[in-house]
């Protein structure tokens, strides 16, 4: 059943995100996610208490919510749940052990000479396949919980490679807030050395103030959004302060987009979908574990009855056997089969669902693509290019303060927009790849396989 769905976060983006930081070996670049996986695991020593400190890289942050997610946790007690009922489900019923006496109070047989002490053994004998169908019904059930926990672990990788992203995002932000504070920081010392030289007006310098206080203002927003996402980015693997200090990553590296057809091909892979075959199967069970109920089961008697006054002894046999002349469990098996059309139903559903947030996630990544190629192709070089001109403008007396004010607004708001475009197409490739079950470049995902 298990198959590589946390691949794809360990070829997109970890090739996409992950740089080397800070004191790693750069070894660890090259290996796949698994084993990048395991060699954490083994240096952490899957010790709850321990808190990734320094540069933090994606592999490390998957490793650590796979280890240590509190609802990853809570699905793998389910699965040992299940897998102890699947265990109670294969035992056979106990024995019963029965004692009565007879003849108390008998007026010819007085006393206790005339009593009779028997004592038997009954054993339940289930007929028709019942243990065999309550055993297969409670083993698909389990397979179930196995599925319901590789859904619930998928979506943990995705929703930390997604948190990584913001994170990684909010970082180049507040860098590029706080490349937008120098430059106002060098425009306030160009205008007020140029209003002291009686060249411009003060008004500018009123409005080279204004500006930089505005900075000021987007450079503590940007703080408080970076702090946020480094403590969500924490709470995957159960911390409520993260102790690392920054994450790496490049989110400038883009990919080309294979067809939406060929995605849909793929996603038999994605394990919503693929639960459903032992879904199906589990229900056909469940209809011949109540097919089986409708037979009787037979209730074999042995024992031994003491005459205590001719201290002599009678074997005792029997046995026991429900008619089924009104109860046949005709409801039991009709509720068996309608469940069994249900699912049959769900599954249609649950292919029409997938497949329509496969289309919608794949138009969001398609258009996040386009919007960062068109802003370096375009908007970037053009913007640059303008800032520049005025920037040397001003300085020379050309140019007024405001000319250098909008170029410096659409250059760094260009820059915004770029920045806020791949963060939106590499959480878009997140979401794709969990949908598919699988990279986005098949060749790749061989290769590491």
């Amino acid at each position: 059943m298990y198959s590589n769905y946390a691949l794809p976060f360990g070829i997109a983006l970890s090739l996409i995100l992950t740089t080397s930081p800070v004191g790693a070996n750069p070894t660890d670049q090259k290996m796949p996610l698994a084993k990048l996986e395991d060699r954490n695991k083994t240096n952490q020593g899957l010790n709850t208490s321990d808190e990734p400190t320094g540069t933090l890289v994606l592999p490390q942050a998957l490793a650590l919510a796979l280890t240590q997610n509190p609802e990853l946790a809570a699905f793998s007690w389910e699965t040992r749940a299940r897998e102890a009922a699947t265990l109670q489900a294969r035992f056979f019923p106990n024995p019963t052990f029965g004692a009565n006496a007879a003849n108390f109070g008998n007026r010819v047989i007085r006393g206790f000479d005339g009593d009779v002490v028997t004592l038997e053994l009954s054993q339940l004998i289930e007929l028709g396949g019942k243990r065999a169908a309550r055993t297969e019904a409670a083993a698909l059930t389990k397979e179930l919980a196995d599925w319901d926990y590789e859904t619930q672990r998928v979506n943990v990788l995705t929703q930390v490679s997604q948190t990584f992203i913001e994170v990684l995002t909010a970082q180049q932000r507040l860098v590029l807030t706080q490349q937008t504070q120098a430059l106002a920081n060098q425009m306030m010392a160009t205008t007020s050395a140029r209003v002291q030289a009686g060249k411009v007006s003060p008004v500018e310098e009123t409005k080279a103030r204004v500006a930089l206080a505005s900075v000021q203002i987007e450079l503590m927003r940007a703080g408080k959004e970076l702090e946020a996402a480094r403590k969500r980015l924490a709470a995957s693997w159960g911390s409520t302060e993260p102790r690392f200090e920054a994450v790496a990553g490049n989110l400038d590296a883009i990919q080309s987009l294979p067809t939406l057809a060929s995605l849909l091909q793929r996603l038999a892979n994605n394990p919503d979908l693929a639960r459903w075959a032992t879904e199906i199967t589990q229900r056909q069970a469940l209809i011949t574990m109540e097919k089986a109920k409708a037979v009787p089961d037979v209730t074999a008697t042995l024992g031994a009855s003491k005459y205590l006054m001719p201290n002599d002894y009678a074997l005792v046999v029997g046995f026991s056997i429900p008619l089924p002349v009104f109860d046949r469990n005709q409801g039991g098996i009709l509720e068996a089969e309608h469940r069994l059309a249900k699912a049959e139903e769900e599954r249609r559903s649950a292919e029409v669902r997938i497949a329509t947030a496969l289309n919608t996630a794949y138009q969001r990544l398609d258009a996040a693509h386009a919007e960062v190629s068109a802003l370096r192709q375009e908007v970037m070089p053009g913007a640059q290019s303008a800032y520049d001109a005025s920037r040397e403008g001003y300085r020379l007396g050309k140019f007024g303060f405001l000319d250098v004010l909008d170029a410096q607004r659409i250059l760094f708001g260009a820059k915004t927009q770029s920045l806020l475009a791949l963060a939106d197409y590499h959480k878009a490739v997140a979401e794709v790849e969990r949908l598919i079950g699988g990279s986005l470049d098949e060749n790749k995902q061989e290769a590491l396989q």
